[in-house]
C-alpha cells in the first residue's frame, strides 16, 4: 500500500494539498475562474467529510489546508472539485487535455508550528510572487477571512488563529515574516 493510501485511511488530520498547471501554465485565466474553483471546494466540503483550514489560489498553482475527519475524504473531495473545474476550463477555453500538471499533491502536516508556518506561507504567496504588496490584497486567498475582512463561509480559520491571542497577532505574525522563516516549512514543500 502506498504512502499516500496510508495517509489517506486517517482521521483528524491535516493536510497540505496543492498543485499546478501543466508546464507551470495557468490554471486560472479569470476572477471568475478562481470563484468558480473556491464554487466547487464549497460544493464538495458540504457533501464530504473536508474542512478547509485556508487556501491560496494562484495563476499557475494553488495550496489548500485541510483537516480529513473520516478515511478517504480528501480524495473524493479533490477528486471531485478538480475534474469538474477542470472540465469547466477546457470547455472555456476551448482546450483538451489536462490542465494539472499530474495528480494532487499532499503532505501530512503533523505538528501545529508546520501548520501555522504553512497558513503564514500560504497567505503570503502572492506576496512573494510579486502579485500584490500585502496579502490581504489578494482576493483568492483566505486571509481576508482570517484578517477579518471578510467573512466567508469556506475557510475554518479558528484552526490556526486559536494558536494566537488575537487577530492582530496573526495579521503581526504574517507581516513580520522574514525569508529564513521558510526554513520552518521548506522541508515540507516540493515546489
Amino acid at each position: 500500500m502506498s504512502y499516500k493510501t496510508e495517509l489517506l485511511k486517517s482521521v483528524d488530520t491535516f493536510f497540505h494539498v496543492y498543485n499546478r498547471g501543466v508546464n507551470k501554465g495557468k490554471i486560472f485565466f479569470t476572477d471568475e475562474n478562481y470563484l468558480y474553483f473556491l464554487r466547487k471546494l464549497k460544493k464538495y466540503q458540504d457533501q464530504f467529510q473536508v474542512i478547509i483550514v485556508c487556501y491560496c489560489l494562484m495563476p499557475t498553482h494553488f495550496h489548500l489546508l485541510l483537516k480529513q475527519l473520516a478515511p478517504y475524504a480528501i480524495s473524493k473531495f479533490i477528486g471531485l472539485s478538480l475534474n469538474a473545474y477542470a472540465k469547466a476550463i477546457n470547455k472555456q477555453q476551448k482546450r483538451s487535455g489536462h490542465l494539472l500538471e499530474r495528480k494532487y499533491k499532499m503532505k501530512l502536516v503533523a505538528q501545529d508550528n508546520y501548520l501555522v508556518h504553512l497558513s503564514r506561507y500560504m497567505h503570503l504567496n502572492p506576496v512573494l510572487s510579486g502579485l500584490v504588496s500585502s496579502p490581504e490584497d489578494w482576493a483568492f486567498s483566505s486571509y481576508r477571512d482570517f484578517s477579518g475582512l471578510r467573512s466567508g463561509k469556506l475557510p475554518e480559520p479558528t484552526v490556526i488563529l486559536e494558536h494566537f491571542d488575537s487577530i492582530a497577532a496573526y495579521q503581526k505574525f504574517v507581516q513580520d515574516f522574514i525569508i529564513d522563516d521558510l526554513d520552518q516549512i521548506r522541508p515540507f514543500l516540493d515546489e
